[in-house]
């Protein structure tokens, strides 16, 4: 008697421990259709043969596959034809710019740097008006003290 089922599953293997599981058909049925393993519609494509017959040519032939790999190359052109393509579509705006939205582009411009130029002046008021508040401060001080 076997010590446990386990050793029962292993004794009952006839194909030497593959992994496959027996069909639930019995093969001398004549009137059953057997299933057929499904193809792999990518190995199936020409375009995969014809890839991989390549890459056999290449690895017998001793040739090295190129530094960078294809997707890599194709990923670079995609992102440099994008940035070509920017900076036409930039240059065509540009270009395309009505008198009229140049001058506000003008006047927009020249609105901004008056802005700043009063932001200097506000931060750096001139010296006279310093030296006057200073004077101010001295005078109220000095009448504090001779109130006191």
């Amino acid at each position: 008697l076997p010590a446990s089922m386990y050793t029962e599953v292993q004794r009952e293997r006839p194909d030497g421990g593959s992994n496959l599981t027996h069909p639930d058909y019995i093969d001398g049925n004549p009137d059953l259709i057997k299933p057929k393993k499904l193809l792999n519609p990518v190995k199936a494509s020409k375009s995969h043969q014809e890839l991989h017959r390549e890459l056999l040519l290449n690895h017998k032939r001793g040739l090295g596959v190129e530094s960078k790999p294809e997707l890599q190359r194709v990923l670079e052109h995609r992102r440099r034809n994008q940035l070509i393509r920017q900076k036409k579509e930039e240059e065509e705006a540009k270009k395309l710019q009505s008198p009229f939205e140049k001058e506000l582009l003008k006047r927009h411009q020249r609105l901004d740097q008056l802005e700043k130029e009063k932001e200097k002046q506000e931060d750096h008021p001139p010296e006279f008006i310093k030296v006057k508040e200073n004077l101010r401060r001295t005078s109220t001080v000095a009448g504090d003290e001779k109130a006191a």
